[in-house]
């Protein structure tokens, strides 16, 4: 992996780039790929292919996982998390039903924090 600010090669599990002292994933003069130098604006990098933009780390449309967990936690039997993930007819259900005595929401809890849950539209949560 290589620091998508100055080039150097970084560990995968790096916060910030010991060269540059800024956080790998900052500004996108490199890719972080092949380290490979890119133009402003770029989409995807003209050496390996691979997205150099953030969209490409959130898929369109991708829900944030923090705010479903919290909508979960709060509001979970009223459904308002599936709601919030674009699944208006199971949060109906589970606004009329009370989430089947909060039953629904436990299990969505444990699916969120699992990371199994998608949104209305199959995408994975995201997180920041």
């Amino acid at each position: 992996m290589y620091c998508s600010n100055c080039g150097a090669p970084v560990d995968p599990k790096a916060y910030a780039c010991i060269s540059c002292g800024l956080p790998i994933k900052g500004s996108r003069n490199f890719c972080t790929n092949c380290g490979a130098a890119v133009q402003p604006g770029a989409a995807i990098c003209t050496g390996c292919g691979v997205p150099i933009n953030s969209s490409a780390e959130m898929p369109e449309g991708g829900k944030d996982w923090l705010t479903t967990l919290l909508l979960c936690i709060f509001v979970g039997a009223f459904g308002i998390h599936r709601f919030y993930t674009n699944s208006p007819v199971i949060g109906v259900i589970q606004l009329l039903t009370g989430g089947g005595c909060g039953i629904w929401a436990i299990v969505d809890l444990i699916m969120i924090i699992t990371g199994s849950y998608r949104d209305g539209n199959g995408n994975p949560l995201y997180r920041k």
